[in-house]
């Protein structure tokens, strides 16, 4: 296990950042589903068991599993009021050696969207791969018209980089994407990161 993957819990202000278990299906279940016409339009297309028991546990398998080996941290959004399940959050293709960078992921449930929870979250485990983590660079990349996305993502403390042609397969189409980074010590001007 690599340094910064011990503890796979982060805490803010209103969250707990946490890994996914078995025992949040039906949480994760209906906010996917109710959440499904916000979220189609900036997701790749969903699998045609993406709802099911046992696409969520093989989620749970890959997320413990990739927090073993230090290639991913997936992390649900929860709450701490009431323990509500909000979206989720992945650093994930974490790369060691000369690159020490990884990219961000993110999805909200319709309910919680603008309430700054993602920035809350992002800013939180942006914190945490640079200084637990050791790495130096995230990135994160979303599709062109997604401003939602890219103002969070600016807010947040994220540097817009440039444009990367058909980069994913949203909605069943090759789309560009707007990509961004975050760099530890960011000679561009300051980042928030906690």
């Amino acid at each position: 296990m690599l340094a910064g993957f011990r503890k796979p819990k982060i805490e803010t202000e209103r969250m707990l950042l946490r890994l996914p278990q078995h025992t949040d299906y039906r949480a994760w279940v209906s906010l996917r589903e109710g959440s499904a016409p916000f979220l189609h339009p900036w997701e790749p297309q969903w699998a045609t068991d993406h709802l099911s028991r046992k696409s969520f546990t093989n989620r749970v398998y890959w997320a413990q599993r990739s927090h073993g080996q230090g290639s991913a941290l997936a992390l649900f959004l929860t709450r701490k009021s009431d323990d509500a399940l909000l979206g989720a959050i992945t650093l994930d293709n974490v790369r060691r050696g000369p690159a020490q960078s990884a990219t961000i992921g993110y999805w909200i449930g319709q309910p919680h969207a603008r309430q700054g929870y993602m920035k809350e979250a992002i800013v939180a485990l942006s914190y945490h791969a640079f200084r637990r983590m050791d790495l130096s660079r995230l990135e994160a990349a979303c599709l062109e018209e997604n401003t939602a996305s890219r103002g969070l993502l600016e807010k947040a403390g994220f540097k817009y980089e440039g444009v990367a042609q058909s980069y994913l397969q949203i909605a069943g189409r090759w789309r560009n994407h707007v990509l961004y980074a975050m760099l530890r010590s960011d000679r561009r001007g300051r980042a928030e990161t906690g």
